[in-house]
């Protein structure tokens, strides 16, 4: 008869090394979510915010639906009143103004 002893092996875990290997690209794709994702949409928020807070009377301004418009009345912190058209003033929440236009004086 033939007999094959199984010998046992000996378990050679690092232990802390071992989850620390095991975590680490976990920690990586976080950092790289939050440099190329995260990060730049914070600050997109803080300038838009920044640039609403800013509307004063007479500024055009672009709505989310791309209608142009003038502001005629601010009036409080979530709706301003803005001219669309001649005698055509329509309210709007600030939170839909995409972008803040150059006022020009000049006429062409």
């Amino acid at each position: 008869m033939i007999i094959n002893f199984a010998y046992a092996q000996t378990a050679t875990s690092a232990g802390g090394q071992g989850l620390l290997v095991q975590l680490l690209p976990l920690i990586l794709i976080f950092v790289v979510f939050y440099f190329l994702l995260i990060r730049p949409q914070q600050k997109r928020v803080k300038q838009h915010k920044e640039m609403v807070n800013s509307l004063k009377v007479g500024s055009t301004v672009v709505t989310s639906g791309g209608i142009v418009a003038k502001v005629v009345k601010i009036n409080d912190d979530i709706y301003i009143t803005v001219n669309i058209s001649n005698n055509v003033d329509v309210k709007i929440k600030r939170d839909t103004i995409v972008e803040l236009l150059e006022n020009s004086n000049k006429k062409n």
